[in-house]
């Protein structure tokens, strides 16, 4: 069994107790030698191999994810694990970086204490380990709090994280809904870690700010893809476009939510993307054979008709899609519009669901121009046999991700980092595991 805070039964007291016993378990943490910690985490990623069909069928009830996708998460969560594993020794460890016969300079790195993690329910593995693995494994303690919409996962990831060793007043989740996390920002914890929508994210920050301690946020996008006139297969760059497009319902921060595409090629691409559009068999999640399910927050769908009605009002033409399901669960068609411009909500606000813009463009300073027209700055994919041209191009984005004939892919050996309204901070890499550490500088005299 796992111990859940249910924070909707203002169980006020009973949060303050597990805090102060989260303060002492992170001094007691942090006196165990980093091997042991790794090796915690080694015990953890070997469960979720051990476990994965319960877990991800556990994780397409949560929030309607296809049964194939919810193992491939898993998969990928262990593949980000397992690079914290065998990386966070070298960067952690303490570093001779200067030395004369006066004085030797050495850099270390401490943990920040006792954190939030506040997480999000489109990709619960995958943003969680993200920020809970490198904060256990530099010696911090950390509140866990799943999004409501993901709950069984996120008692499934505690109930493994006990059984691997990690202690329970080292890590303990809270299970509720937007007040429990309210009430985590009310504590006076060392580090506040942050993934969702820039709205709340502000208004994260605008609280957390004058405390000074660290924050670090993985906020939203509308992430822009680029078909240049220079691609050597046309087919399969609208394949890739699809998958970029509808993988997870298109609920995923770095999903492609617009798409721009030279004229030269444009006819040939849109009709290529329609036919691809058109292979994905939409249905019941645990089915092997589905590509979509459903949506994991019913409400969203009324935002996706609302972009849907502004577009189609101002000029843009439907061409396929756009029926929300009749069905018990929100299940919403691949939806597919163009004659699309800069006017509409759907090229400029995040839609984080299965409906995506194409925009015909005359050359690259076209799409570098509305490619740039948003307020976020996550990732930015551009389609090109011509390499230097495209690093050029995406040298001119102000993203904190630049894709070349790729989409949608994120990597443990690169930082996940958004500019403006996209976040703060970083996660993955080696600066991601130093996210969750204070350095300290020891200047050395003899005696």
């Amino acid at each position: 069994m796992t111990t859940i805070l249910n924070l909707n039964l203002n169980h006020r007291n009973n949060i303050q107790d597990k805090f102060n016993e989260l303060i002492i378990g992170q001094k007691e943490w942090a006196q165990i030698p980093l091997k042991k910690r790794i090796e915690c985490i080694q015990r953890f990623s070997k469960l979720l191999l051990d476990n994965k069909e319960d877990l991800a069928i556990t994780l397409t009830k949560d929030m309607g994810k296809p049964i194939r996708e919810s193992r491939n998460e898993i998969d990928g969560a262990r593949n980000r694990i397992q690079y914290f594993i065998d990386h966070s020794q070298t960067w952690l460890s303490p570093e001779m970086v200067h030395k004369t016969d006066q004085v030797e300079e050495i850099l270390t790195y401490e943990p920040l204490g006792v954190i939030a993690n506040i997480s999000a329910w489109n990709y619960p593995y995958l943003v969680g380990v993200n920020v809970f693995i490198p904060a256990l494994i530099a010696g911090n303690a950390v509140f866990y709090k799943p999004s409501e919409h993901a709950l069984e996962t996120g008692k499934k990831i505690e109930e493994l994280l006990y059984k691997a060793g990690i202690p329970k007043n080292v890590f303990t989740a809270v299970l509720g809904d937007g007040s429990a996390g309210k009430r985590l920002l009310e504590l006076p914890l060392n580090g506040f870690f942050f993934t969702g929508s820039y709205n709340t994210g502000a208004s994260i920050a605008k609280q957390i700010g004058p405390r000074m301690v660290p924050m670090g946020f993985e906020l939203g996008g509308k992430d822009p893809l680029y078909v240049t006139n220079e691609v050597a297969d046309i087919r399969a760059v609208a394949q890739a476009a699809v998958e970029g497009c509808f993988y997870n319902n298109g609920q995923s921060c770095c999903a492609v939510e617009r798409i721009y595409v030279a004229k030269q090629v444009y006819a040939r691409f849109l009709s290529a993307f329609i036919e691809e559009t058109q292979k994905l068999k939409m249905g019941d999640p645990l089915l092997e054979t589905t590509d979509l399910g459903y949506l994991a927050r019913a409400e969203q769908v009324e935002v996706l008709n609302a972009q849907i009605r502004d577009a189609t009002g101002k000029g843009a033409l439907l061409l396929l899609g756009g029926i929300q399901q009749k069905m018990a669960q929100p299940y919403f068609e691949p939806t597919v519009l163009v004659n699309v411009d800069h006017t509409m909500s759907l090229m400029r606000e995040e839609t984080f669901g299965p409906v995506i813009g194409i925009q015909k463009v005359q050359n690259d300073e076209e799409a570098i121009r509305l490619m740039g027209d948003t307020e976020y700055g996550l990732t930015a994919s551009v389609y090109s046999s011509n390499i230097p041209r495209a690093k050029e191009i995406l040298r001119k984005l102000d993203v904190g991700s630049g894709l070349i004939n790729c989409c949608d892919r994120v990597t443990a050996y690169l930082p996940w980092s958004g500019r403006k309204h996209s976040g703060l901070g970083s996660t993955l890499s080696y600066l991601g595991i130093l996210s969750f550490c204070k350095p300290k500088g020891y200047q050395i005299k003899p005696g």
